[in-house]
């Protein structure tokens, strides 16, 4: 089967004709969880134990939502013990596909499938809905465990640390109420803001989008002139939920999305700690520029129909950072 079935699945995750031309995201629909010993989670079914060798992991290198759980599965030591499939960066009308590349997409190692949508009714036949990723699957159960990637960073956050012996912790329960609040700035202002100012489809829902998203990264910038990171000196979730914007920024959103009144490269110290974070090992190995670029320019034809990829901009994130003061 080709291509994806109206009315079952959609390559779509967002709709703007029932919301003024506001983007509106579609939630996650699976919502299991890891934990170590394997009891409930705060949603879904007991049963997921963190077991080596056990789960494996379904991303795009394109989705600042999937790279997310990239990031933890690197900062945490997971690599050896949870697998990877990526996904080719080009998605049209059958959705996220299998097809493979010279940068990264290797096809779906578990089940050799031509399509993303067949993971999820390899998980449950008669579901219907979006596909997106990440999907974190269990191959001893045979189901999806999760699509949502800030309960999948959670999860690789801890359950796992009794067999990795990592314990860094970037949800810390003494500074979670702290952390959260900034969360719910960066995600529907930053994160998804860049969304909201791309797929909006009039120009009051797209103006008051980009308004929000700019004042929003005016508070970061400010809040990060006198500390090294979100929440201090500590590198927590904030910084990596925010992270993954801001490496895409400048070479999609600024054009492609219209997030263009600034340039984060115009931002000295959202700048100077992006490329911080970036350096840090293991995490330039997660950014695939021809996949992010690639994917939003030649994907998204209702918003460029020539769907050609723009040579430029010559963006250097191994420039000097200049965070060690702070």
């Amino acid at each position: 089967m080709g291509k994806l079935i109206e009315g079952q699945w959609s390559s779509e995750w967002y709709d703007t004709k029932a919301s003024g031309g506001h983007f509106v995201r579609d939630n996650a629909k699976f919502r299991h969880w890891i934990t170590a010993d394997g009891s409930a989670g705060p949603s879904g079914d007991a049963g997921f134990a963190a077991e080596s060798g056990r789960y494996h992991l379904y991303v795009s290198y394109a989705c600042p939502w999937a790279h997310r759980t990239l990031i933890f599965r690197e900062l945490k030591g997971l690599a050896d013990h949870i697998s990877v499939s990526v996904v080719h960066p080009l998605m049209l009308e059958s959705g996220w596909t299998f097809d493979r590349d010279e940068h990264g997409a290797g096809g779906d190692d578990l089940f050799s499938s031509d399509f993303m949508y067949q993971i999820y009714t390899r998980s449950n036949p008669t579901a219907t809905g979006r596909v997106t990723v990440p999907v974190l699957w269990d191959k001893q159960t045979g189901q999806i465990v999760s699509n949502e990637s800030s309960e999948i960073i959670r999860m690789f956050n801890s359950a796992f640390d009794g067999l990795t012996g990592n314990h860094e912790d970037y949800w810390p329960e003494e500074m979670r109420d702290a952390i959260e609040e900034v969360n719910d700035d960066i995600y529907p202002h930053i994160n998804n803001g860049v969304y909201r100012s791309g797929f909006a489809t009039t120009p009051d829902a797209y103006e008051e989008s980009v308004t929000k998203l700019f004042a929003a990264l005016d508070r970061m910038e400010e809040r990060l002139s006198t500390r090294r990171y979100l929440m201090g000196d500590r590198i927590t979730e904030a910084d990596w939920r925010l992270f993954t914007t801001l490496i895409r920024f400048d070479a999609v959103y600024v054009g492609h999305f219209k997030c263009n009144i600034r340039r984060i490269d115009d931002f000295p110290h959202l700048s100077g700690y992006m490329r911080e974070l970036y350096q840090m090992p293991g995490i330039a190995a997660t950014v695939v520029m021809p996949h992010i670029k690639g994917h939003y320019y030649a994907s998204h034809r209702t918003i460029n129909p020539t769907g050609i990829v723009p040579v430029g901009p010559d963006l250097d994130f191994d420039a000097p950072h200049g965070r060690g003061n702070l």
